[in-house]
Formats: C-alpha cells, sequence, structure tokens
C-alpha cells in the first residue's frame, strides 16, 4: 500500500512522517491511529503496521519521534544493540527523545489527523512507544479514546514522567500486551500499573504473554514470534473497534 511522506511542524522543528490512508471507508468513520515507534525508525516493519490499520479502516499516522537527531541510522533491529557503536548512538538518542519532547509533538500529529477529516483517535506504541502512546491518552484525553501499549517498557517506574503517575488523566480504554520476559516491565511494574489504573477507574485490561520477549510483535525483531503478534492485532483491532468505530465517530 502507497503511503504520503509528510513533514509535521512542531513547536522543535519539522517530524518527519508516513500516512496511511484506507483504500475505501465510509465517508462517516473518520477514525485515525498515531503508531508510536519502537527504537530503531521508520522501516518496513513499520510500514507493515501502518498497511494493517490502514487496511482495517484507519487514517494511520507513523512520525518519526527521533526527528530532532535526523539524520540517524539506519538501525538494525536485530543487530543494533549488540554493535557497541550502533548501541551507544541510539541510547543517547533515545534518552534525548523525551516523554516531555512527545507529548509536546502529539499536538502537531493530531493536528494532521484532523486535517485528514478525523474526529476518533486511536494510539499504539511498540517498545519505547508504549508509555509514550499511554502518556498522549493521558495528555490529550479528549482526542485520544483507546491506547494500546506492546512489550512498552517503563510504563511505572520511578520517573516522573511514567504513564502511571498520569493514570488520572486518562478518559479512553487501555490496553497492555507485556511481554513474559521483559526487564523493563518487570512484575512488579505491572502490578503497579494496574493499581494506578483500577484507582483512576480508567477502563483497562493487562495480559501477559507468557514466553513472549520484549520486542515479539514487530516483525524484524529476532525475537518475533508470528503466533503471538497475530494475537496482538486481534487484541489491538478490538480495542479500536469497539472504541473508535462507533456511531459516536459518525459527524
Amino acid at each position: 500500500m502507497p503511503f504520503s511522506e509528510l513533514k509535521i511542524k512542531t513547536a522543535d522543528g519539522e517530524a518527519g512522517a508516513w500516512l496511511f490512508r484506507p483504500d475505501t471507508r465510509p465517508e462517516t468513520l473518520k477514525t485515525g491511529v498515531i503508531v508510536y515507534m519502537d527504537a530503531f525508525g521508520l522501516r518496513p516493519a513499520m510500514s507493515e503496521i501502518g498497511e494493517i490499520l490502514a487496511n482495517a479502516g484507519y487514517v494511520t499516522l507513523i512520525p518519526d519521534l527521533f526527528y530532532r537527531n535526523a539524520p540517524y541510522g539506519p538501525f538494525d533491529a536485530k543487530t543494533a544493540f549488540k554493535n557497541e557503536d550502533t548501541a551507544k548512538e541510539l541510547r543517547g538518542i533515545m534518552s534525548g527523545t523525551t516523554q516531555a519532547m512527545t507529548i509536546s509533538d502529539t499536538a502537531a500529529f493530531l493536528q494532521t489527523l484532523e486535517g485528514e477529516g478525523v474526529t476518533r483517535v486511536g494510539a499504539v506504541g511498540y517498545c519505547m512507544g508504549g508509555p509514550r502512546a499511554l502518556n498522549a491518552a493521558a495528555h490529550c484525553p479528549d482526542r485520544i479514546v483507546a491506547a494500546a501499549s506492546f512489550h512498552g517498557g517503563n510504563l511505572a517506574s520511578d520517573a516522573e514522567d511514567s504513564p502511571h503517575k498520569a493514570a488520572n488523566k486518562i478518559k479512553g480504554r487501555v490496553y497492555v500486551g507485556s511481554a513474559g520476559v521483559d526487564k523493563s516491565f518487570p512484575p512488579e511494574q505491572s502490578a503497579k500499573l494496574a493499581l494506578a489504573l483500577r484507582e483512576a477507574e480508567v477502563d483497562h485490561i493487562i495480559e501477559n504473554y507468557v514466553g513472549m520477549q520484549h520486542g515479539w510483535a514487530v516483525s524484524d525483531h529476532d525475537i518475533y514470534d508470528p503466533q503471538g503478534a497475530q494475537r496482538a492485532w486481534t487484541r489491538m483491532l478490538t480495542l479500536f473497534n469497539e472504541t473508535l468505530d462507533t456511531d459516536a465517530s459518525a459527524s
């Protein structure tokens, strides 16, 4: 599926992005999804995600969260952290791209979808994008009605910008698919996130993918698991179908 390459004006510059438009969809169904990428940037594996969501009927935006460091990479998901030089570069870019930056950028991402006629938005993030999707839902609660995280790390850490600390701002539904083997989201964080979401009365599911490792749902990771990925897609599309594809989305 062809996609449009965009430059989105933000408070800090211009973010490159890919926009996928569904081939056919009802005129009344004005729904869209923001995909918060993993650490390896825009590449064919992210394009696959955009295509699946667009084929499901959603205008899909995949922004480059690392645009402040462009040009960078390219990074190979299988080897980037195994090579000392690329690992150092990548960790520097990741640590320098704060949650606050992505929260600020999300306003511009939402405006881009508005330009496409989108009135109801979902968010999904992978790995480092997982907490960003949840924080987006917390800081744009009237715009983002559903958020999903797959093998997201540090969803309930001690950091001030940890998503669980903003749970009381979330109005939409939340789905978290956690890797069964993931040092970045251990059981104690899962319990802390569950408590925060429940106390905030957020409609949510946290599901443990037993035996899956961090990165299992993205096709170019060396621990990609097709069955686990299909299960993740089933959960995500059900979430968006139940929250975005409603009579309330017509306008």
